[in-house]
Parts: C-alpha cells; structure tokens; sequence
C-alpha cells in the first residue's frame, strides 16, 4: 500500500534527512507542539471512521447495495458499477497510521493502545471484506521504508493465532479488564473501558459468524455467549452522537436536496415492512408527497437498478416514491454515526442458536433484537407485533425470519448489511433491470488504481490469488 499520505511522509522524511544538523533547532516553532496528544488522535480516528461509516459508506454506497435505498438517476452503484472506493481505502490507511502514532505517543498508555488495536482490528475488517486480499502485516512500514507490502490472505487476517483480528480483539479485551489506565477524548464512550471490552467481544462474535462456513469448532462463540460481557443494552451501542449545531451534524443535512432526493425507498423494502405491518416505516421514510396531498399518507418504493430511461419509459411519478426519513434531513442530531448496536448481537446471537453453533434460547435472543431496534428509532413495539405470522418463530422459517430482521436494523450502518447478504444469501436480492454486471450479485470492490501502480508485484499476486480484480471475486469466509 502506498497512499498520497504516505508518499507525502516520505518527501518530509528524504526532505529532513538532506538538511543541516541543526535545522530542527533552526526551525522549531515554540508555538506548534511537536507532538499531538493520544486523546486528540483518538478522538479524530473514533470520529472520522464512524462518520464514514454511517454517511459516505452506509448512507450514500451501501444502502443501495443492501436495497434500503433506489437510485432515481445519478447513483451507478444501485446498477453495481463499483468502482474502486479509493477516497475509504485510503482514509482507513490514514487512521490507521494515526493509532499508531497515537500508541508511541507521549502520555500514551495501555489503555489508548488496546483501544487502538480495538479499532485497529475493526478498519482491517472493514479493507479485507471490502477489497479480499490486504495488507495486513506490512501495512503500516512506510515509516520504516516499506512502500511495497505484500497481500496477506483474508484467512490470515482473521484468524493468525498472533496478529490476526479476532486475537488481538481478544487480547485487547483482557488488557483492558485488567487495566487501571485512563483514557480521554474517547467521542464514544466517554473513557468507559467495560464498554470498550463489550464493543471488543461483541466485534468477535461478528467475525466469528462472519467466518463460520470456515469453523469447525464453536466453543469461543459459546462462551462469548456465556460470558457477560457482550453489548447489554442500547447504552452500550458503539455510535459517536451527531450533534444540532455545526460543524458535527449529520451530513445529509447539509447536503443538496438533489443527493437528498436521489435515494428513494426500495420495493424491496417496501415490500418487507408491508407484511410486517411494521411502524418504523414512518421513522425510516416519508409517504409520498402524491400521497399526502390526496389526504392519504402512503408509502411507495422503487424497484432498484432502473436508470433514467427505464424509470421514465414506465412513467414513474417520482412524487409518488417515498424518499428517506426526516431523521436523516431536517433533524441535524436525528441519526447517529454507528458502527455497531446492540440489536445486531442479539440477532447474532439468535442465528448462532438457531444454526446450532451455541446453547441459547432462540426466541429470547430474537425478540430482544427487534426490541432494541425498535427502542433506538424511538418507535413502540405493537403490543401484538411478536404474534404476528410473518414475525413470529415457528421452527420451519425461524432463520429467515432473524436475518431479515437483523438485515433491516442494520440500515445505513457502513456495508454490514451488505456483508450479511453476501455471507447467508438473506434476503435474496435481486439485480435491478438495468444493471451493469451481468445479472450478478456483487461482493467487492476493484482495488484502487494506485496500487497497481505503485505496488504492482504484489497487487498482481493478490489478483492471481483471488481469483481475478473482479467485483464478482468471492472472499475466503463467502465461498461455498
């Protein structure tokens, strides 16, 4: 890997070593403190990855590839043209650079560094399940003048014994049970570090499910389940509050109405929410302004992967499809930037049970996942919604019925739904009419150009070993 950042370290870095011995005594400003504080690096990587993941990555990319948001003209991606997402792969590379800075950094200490490895283990999760085969081992070198790292495999990312994501999710886990360390700046939080140790667990028994066509052996899913310390309780989520007054509102507030408007609501959502009578549709989306000027609130969606021409030719009134929720426009704080809720472990935790990987009671585990979400969108749970046929478990359908419920929570949360779609094939998406790929479901992005330029032997190697830079290219844990 070899980012603008990191070439623009290493111009400073051959600039610095060409000068005189005393340039830094020559040139030190006493008003500019050479070295950054652990907490505002902290602060800036919880802060800036969380956002990207709620807007630029859930919002704006992956609601369309989970189909909770329809493209009406602008937006490719509804018609799987891809791309490479370069502007992520390149912030992730950044933030990571940023912990590790924030690890050697003076007033840095055991906790900032678990914390570090927490979110550390989370943003290669994010490149490997996005791109396949990453650097892992070699990522972070360029300071020590690595520019080419080599590709590790997306097994290894997950599972090496030593530095893979799920052992260091656990060993940072431990480090901060045992820990009488403080932290600061911590924007999610707030220096909470048993919130940090459930985020941690919780984080694996993601990845855990994530790769469980590759296990054999469930017993750490079993006893994360029995362990007490996962994600309790919404208090818990792992969200950074967007906040009324600029500049930290939610993104889409001060966006164009024409971005606003481009994403509408899905048939395919439409279509679910209808059978379960469900009210967090009047959260999640507007009715149709058609609707509301007749005196009768409805709620409409597209059918995804249409361009201009299609939807026009059908003579689509765009005024009749209902665009998203006031949460996500007129309300500046309506939404959170999240990376993880509660409601997804419980779900999590339900499909464990139901596939047999651990001991749980099923319906427990359900039902608190639907709760949580239907308590973090502020909407009451219909005294009568557990009962309903298409809701409640009946042992014929029960793993359909979780992981379309869990799909739904998972709204504008970065690719998660997307991932979960690729990983169990629920719900059954289907390519839009006019779709760019074929007919195919997509499951990752192209690697960016830069690193067949610039990191060539071992972009060509990943390639090869992947099966071709191809957005139909499976990753280890997805293949049959």
């Amino acid at each position: 890997m070899k980012t603008k950042y990191i070439l623009t370290l290493f111009s400073i870095a051959l600039f610095t070593a060409s000068c005189t011995d005393n340039f830094e005594s020559i040139n030190e400003n006493p008003n500019s403190p050479q070295n950054v504080g652990p907490q505002f690096l902290l602060a800036n990587v919880i802060s800036v990855e969380a956002d990207q993941n709620a807007f630029y990555q859930g919002f704006r990319l992956a609601n369309y590839l989970a189909q909770f948001a329809a493209s009406v003209e602008f937006e490719r991606i509804d018609r799987y043209e891809m791309g490479t997402n370069s502007e992520y792969w390149n912030t992730i590379f950044r933030l990571l650079t940023d912990i590790e800075s924030m690890k050697k950094s003076e007033g840095s200490n055991e906790a900032y560094a678990a914390v570090g490895d927490i979110m550390q283990s989370y943003m290669f999760s994010q490149l490997t399940d996005l791109w396949g085969d990453v650097p892992f081992t070699d990522a972070l070198k360029a300071l020590d003048g690595q520019f080419t790292p080599k590709y590790d495999t997306q097994e290894s990312i997950y599972t090496d014994p030593e530095t893979g994501i799920l052992a260091s999710l656990e060993q940072s886990a431990a480090t901060l049970e045992n820990s009488n360390s403080s932290i600061q700046g911590d924007v999610m939080f707030a220096g909470n570090l048993d919130k940090w140790v459930r985020f941690a667990n919780s984080l694996r028994l993601r990845y855990l499910l994530r790769i469980s066509k590759r296990l054999t052996d469930f017993s750490e899913l079993q006893a994360l389940a029995n362990s007490g310390k996962l994600m309790e309780s919404n208090d818990q989520n792992a969200v950074v509050p967007y906040l009324s007054a600029a500049p930290n509102q939610y993104p889409l507030v001060n966006s164009s109405l024409g971005l606003y408007l481009e994403h509408r609501m899905t048939r395919t959502v439409d279509s679910v929410l209808t059978l379960w009578n469900d009210p967090r549709v009047t959260v999640l989306y507007k009715p149709t302004e058609v609707s509301v000027q007749a005196g009768n609130p409805a709620y409409k969606g597209l059918l995804n992967g249409q361009d201009r021409e299609t939807i026009s030719a059908a003579g689509i009134n765009l005024d009749d499809i209902s665009p998203f929720g006031t949460i996500f426009r007129e309300v500046p704080d309506g939404v959170d930037a999240q990376i993880m809720q509660y409601s997804e472990v419980q779900f999590a935790l339900a499909e464990a049970a139901e596939r047999g990987y651990i001991i749980g009671d099923v319906e427990t585990f359900y039902q608190n996942g639907i709760a949580a979400s239907f308590a973090y969108y502020g909407v009451e749970l219909p005294s009568d919604y557990f009962t309903r046929t298409a809701i409640a478990l009946n042992g014929t359908d029960n793993l359909n019925k979780i992981l379309m419920q869990k799909w739904l929570s998972l709204i504008s949360n970065g690719h998660e739904a997307w991932f979960n779609v690729r990983r169990t094939g629920i719900p059954n998406l289907k390519p839009g009419p006019d779709n760019l790929n074929d007919n195919r479901y997509p499951v990752r992005y192209f690697y960016p150009e830069s690193e067949q330029a610039t990191n060539s032997a071992n972009y060509a190697e990943a390639v090869e070993r992947i099966g071709g830079d191809d957005i139909n290219s499976k990753g280890w844990w997805e293949k049959e």
